[in-house]
């Protein structure tokens, strides 16, 4: 996730507190990267469960960007150009009121907007001074979605909203549009104005898609230990920092999912595409596994703990079984694979 903000909207504190790197103290960088560990219940049980050597949690990798000058925009362009998704932090904590919060996220959307219709321009010029009959397929295919591309950006709407085929993404894939990115806004508010994430949403019309944050609060808490985190929350009323809903927001929107690897040498959770099959999964692990597959030993998180969280009782109650090549990995699946090379 590739970290946008107008200035001092409080983007690199936030970096800060999910990746603990002080990016702010890492001179003439003008990139900084860092991974955040995504939290997750069911890692932590199976870590008491198997009380590993070593543990992995899964991790989602962020990118703050420190540009300034006349050519800030073309840095930010160049850096961010390969992120999978935008986090976009808007300060809501000196904004007046609602319509000023809704202004600055509006600005910056704006500018996305504009630069991805840019894009859309100059590629249609070019390909109209092109013969239609010396066209490869995907510039025919790119000849039929830039219209339609053109008029979404004039009406100010991201190209994320605009639904499209996966051949139609594929081919749209070499443009690095920036609205067709999946976005994550987080509204930083003073902790009295935490109420407003709701007006905000309403009134953007972006729904599950913003979290509200007090980056005052959640850097305080970055600071304490486990237990006093929890008294915290508790004299504030909340359940869990909001640092956590960030990240596994930002994880859950760009479609990622995590299988584990179990035992006593290491609890391990891996990151993989929604919709993986076994031997993709393997190959996060290594590409042997992948390429000398057979099968997956696999049982359900739920069905595991639904066995007395043993692997022994899951494979006797017949809920450890063994899949093929063209098993879709499930979200929390425990397995463990067996190869040949």
């Amino acid at each position: 996730m590739g970290i946008l903000g107008l200035p001092r909207c409080g983007k690199s504190s936030l970096f800060e507190i999910m990746t603990g790197i002080r990016s702010r103290d890492i001179h003439g960088e003008k990139c900084v990267r860092g991974q955040a560990a995504v939290p997750d219940a069911r890692f932590d049980r199976l870590v008491e469960i198997f009380h590993p050597l070593k543990v992995s949690p899964a991790r989602a990798p962020f990118v703050d960007v420190h540009a300034d000058g006349e050519k800030a925009w073309e840095t930010v362009r160049q850096i961010l150009a390969g992120a999978d998704g935008l986090l976009h932090v808007v300060d809501g904590f000196t904004a007046a009121d609602l319509q000023e919060m809704v202004a600055r996220w509006r600005t910056l959307e704006d500018e996305l907007i504009l630069s991805d219709l840019l894009v859309v321009e100059n590629r249609r010029e070019r390909l109209q001074r092109v013969p239609r009959k010396a066209l490869k397929p995907a510039e025919l295919l790119q000849t039929e979605l830039l219209p339609r591309l053109h008029d979404q950006l004039e009406r100010g709407r991201p190209l994320r909203d605009l639904p499209l085929s996966d051949e139609e993404r594929r081919a749209l894939r070499s443009f690095s549009f920036w609205s067709l990115r999946p976005e994550l806004v987080v509204l930083n508010v003073s902790e009295d104005r935490l109420g407003d994430t709701e007006a905000f949403q309403e009134e953007t019309g972006l729904a599950d898609h913003v979290i509200g944050c007090c980056g005052e609060l959640e850097a305080e808490m970055a600071d304490l230990s486990q237990e006093e985190q929890r008294e915290f929350l508790e004299s504030l009323a909340m359940n869990e920092p909001a640092l956590l809903r960030i990240i596994q927001a930002a994880f859950r929107l760009l479609g990622r999912i995590t299988y584990f690897t179990v035992g006593e040498d290491e609890v391990k959770a891996w990151v993989i595409p929604r919709g993986a099959k076994a031997p993709r999964a393997a190959a996060a692990i290594h590409k042997d596994f992948e390429r000398g597959f057979i099968k997956a030993e696999v049982v359900s998180y739920d069905e595991f703990i639904a066995c007395g969280g043993t692997l022994a009782a899951a494979r006797a109650a017949g809920k450890l079984r063994l899949e093929g090549k063209d098993y879709v990995v499930a979200d929390g699946d425990i397995i463990s694979f067996r190869f040949n090379v």
